[in-house]
């Protein structure tokens, strides 16, 4: 057995007892199902109904019920009831997921709050920042908070949207309901409403694909 003796309620399924390791300080709560190749450490608490797929390494968090893990590494962070997250997402120190909030794969969270219903689907990087409700978080979308001499914080209101490919480079303030345009650096705080898009024109030549390539024998 890979686990010690820990707090567990009822109807707990481990399906792989020999591939999960579980510390003696964990709790665990009622219907709990436990996939294969999980580690489970330290202060956590994972609350009723929660599923935890196959490849997680869980060290210190508070989770509510029914969320769902898939190879995700979460370390000290707190998870609120409903949320998805992985695959392959790391939920670094001091993050907190309302209820509901979705995190997809090649996502990392760190030392940020999301409040409930927050989306951030994929390769996107959120550090030192506060989202508001319903945010959506789009492909790409990095939270700039480090100028290569002190870190900094940056805050996003309720139901704004942030397209693929987005900087937020910190520390700037966006209101509520802001659109921001994929592709958009943003440096500047942002006011309620605001529709933000800030990048270059494209420019197209017809035919000149042909040209460059016969160049280029």
């Amino acid at each position: 057995m890979f686990f010690k003796k820990f707090k567990h309620g009822k109807n707990l399924k481990i399906l792989s007892p020999c591939t999960t390791f579980i510390g003696e300080k964990v709790i665990l709560g009622n219907n709990v199902t436990i996939y294969p190749n999980n580690h489970v450490d330290g202060n956590t608490v994972i609350g009723d109904n929660c599923v935890l797929l196959g490849g997680n390494h869980i060290v210190g968090c508070i989770i509510d019920q029914n969320v769902t893990l898939e190879s995700t590494h979460a370390e000290n962070c707190t998870i609120e009831k409903d949320c998805k997250i992985g695959p392959f997402a790391r939920l670094r120190p001091n993050t907190c997921l309302g209820k509901r909030c979705k995190i997809g794969n090649f996502v990392e969270i760190k030392n940020s709050t999301l409040q409930e219903g927050c989306k951030v689907g994929h390769l996107a990087y959120v550090g030192d920042a506060d989202l508001g409700k319903n945010c959506n978080i789009g492909c790409g979308v990095i939270f700039v908070n480090f100028n290569g001499k002190t870190k900094s914080r940056s805050t996003v209101g309720n139901y704004c949207f942030l397209g693929s490919n987005c900087n937020i480079i910190a520390p700037v303030h966006i209101d509520d309901d802001v659109y921001i345009s994929a592709g958009t650096t943003v440096t500047n705080d942002l006011i309620k409403g605001d529709f933000v898009i800030g990048r270059c024109r494209q420019e197209v030549k017809p035919n000149r694909a042909y040209n460059y390539l016969k160049e280029k024998e």
